[in-house]
């Protein structure tokens, strides 16, 4: 069974470059093999994921997630089970918010910087899939 699975937390850590290359090698070095992809997007201290796959991988693996220390103020901001995958392109694909325009984050949002914490799951994911159609996800295909 395939599923999506949206979260946000908040990094428990400055984020740099080092910490986002570390995660993003962790994830297109176990990701296919465990059939998942998705995309993460960072701003600030704030972080979002999509994981689609099986039920059990992506489960699993965001139990991992939970338990690392990186993160902090975990949510899970929206869980379907889905009939087709919306990021089957990236093995983990990236968005670097504060490279993008501001506007496209605050059609969705209260204000010009992610927050996921302060909207709805489905905004959340309005705004990736906006991200997708204006090609500001980058990185390596699965």
């Amino acid at each position: 069974m395939l599923v999506r699975l949206l979260y946000a937390s908040r990094a428990a850590e400055p984020v740099t470059h080092v910490v986002i290359d570390s995660i993003l090698a962790q994830s297109r070095a176990h990701n296919p093999e465990l059939g998942i992809t998705g995309i993460l997007c960072w701003g600030g201290e704030m972080f979002m994921q999509v994981l689609e796959g099986g039920r059990t991988e992506v489960n699993q693996l965001y139990n991992r997630i939970a338990g690392d220390a990186r993160h902090r103020d975990l949510v899970l901001l929206h869980y379907e089970e889905a009939a087709e995958r919306r990021f089957a392109g990236w093995t983990m694909g990236q968005v670097n918010l504060a490279k993008i325009n501001p506007s496209i984050v605050l059609k969705y949002s209260e204000r010009p910087t992610l927050d996921p914490h302060a909207v709805s799951g489905c905004a959340s994911m309005a705004l990736l899939e906006e991200l997708i159609a204006t090609a500001s996800i980058i990185g390596r295909a699965g």
